[in-house]
């Protein structure tokens, strides 16, 4: 069981709704900059829970002070480097009917930072999880990117090889849905000529420098001008996003030979159908009965 540390406070009263329930495990977003965008809910879930793992120990520590919190329970790191291993530790406290707190420098833990796999571990031990939403990087660059937002995908952090990126983006050339990354701002530069490359430089795309910040900065444009912009001084937290491939004018005959063409690679004729749909916005019941009836033709 986990013990708290520090002087206890007062008994809360028992008329306030607690933060957090006990014998869980609770993710909570954190400020992306700015820290009046933290959640009241995060406050309150510092000062009362029994465990708080914290990527980085000190960052949390620094975060409590800029909130006026006294942090109440025992800290402990969780990051990229011993997540597999603290993931058991943190589930046996839950068990035992802590409240356990998971919290990365910034943003929701487990978007590209640590939490999955004590998320995984809590559902296969039948832990309860739960979160406390707040800021994200993700959402708040596809807000302000001005591109589509009806469909999109989170891609993570851009490979660093550059053999790896080209065939990362290669294989993101036809997806349709509006993509969301991250990247560093001493890389940025070669990320977006490769995306050029991959996609092509006329793509529409935001650069988000710096969200919620003093100097936050929202660039648009096609690749290619982003592109040259970047060889300048970035400097700052880095989130891209890029439009999604648009849809192919393709008459019925060609999109049905594509489908019939992907089905004898191997793929379910539905599935292929599907696919074919979304990159050319023809039907996809129309485009799988024309396919059933140039098979049996």
């Amino acid at each position: 069981m986990a013990q708290r540390s520090g002087t206890p406070g007062p008994d809360p009263d028992p008329a306030t709704p607690r933060a957090l329930p006990a014998g869980a495990v609770v993710l909570a977003a954190t400020p992306i900059g700015d820290v009046d965008d933290a959640p009241p809910r995060l406050r309150a879930a510092l000062a009362e829970a029994d465990v708080v793992a914290a990527e980085d120990t000190r960052r949390l520590q620094a975060l409590a002070g800029r909130l006026g919190v006294r942090i109440g329970g025992r800290v402990v790191s969780y990051h990229e480097h011993n997540e597999a291993e603290r993931a058991g530790d943190l589930v046996r406290a839950a068990a035992e009917g802590a409240s356990v707190l998971v919290v990365s420098d910034a943003g929701m833990p487990s978007v590209s930072d640590p939490g999955y796999r004590v998320v995984r571990a809590a559902i296969e031990a039948g832990i309860r999880v739960s979160a406390l939403p707040g800021p994200s990087a993700v959402l708040t660059a596809l807000a302000v990117s001005g591109l589509a937002s009806d469909r999109f995908c989170f891609e993570g952090f851009v490979p660093r090889r550059p053999g790896e990126r080209a065939r990362w983006f290669a294989a993101l050339r036809e997806e349709p849905r509006t993509m969301v990354m991250f990247e560093a701002p001493h890389r940025l530069a070669e990320t977006l000529t490769a995306a050029a490359e991959a996609l092509g430089e006329d793509r529409p795309a935001a650069v988000c420098r710096e969200l919620t910040k003093t100097y936050e900065e929202v660039r648009r444009g096609p690749l290619g001008d982003l592109a040259a912009w970047a060889r300048g001084d970035v400097r700052g937290e880095i989130t891209v996003v890029i439009a999604g491939a648009p849809r192919r004018a393709v008459d019925l005959g060609t999109a049905v030979a594509e489908v019939l063409a992907r089905a004898d690679a191997g793929e379910r004729l539905k599935d292929a159908a599907a696919e074919v749909s979304t990159a050319t916005g023809l039907g996809k019941r129309d485009l799988y009965e024309a396919a059933l009836a140039a098979r049996r033709r």
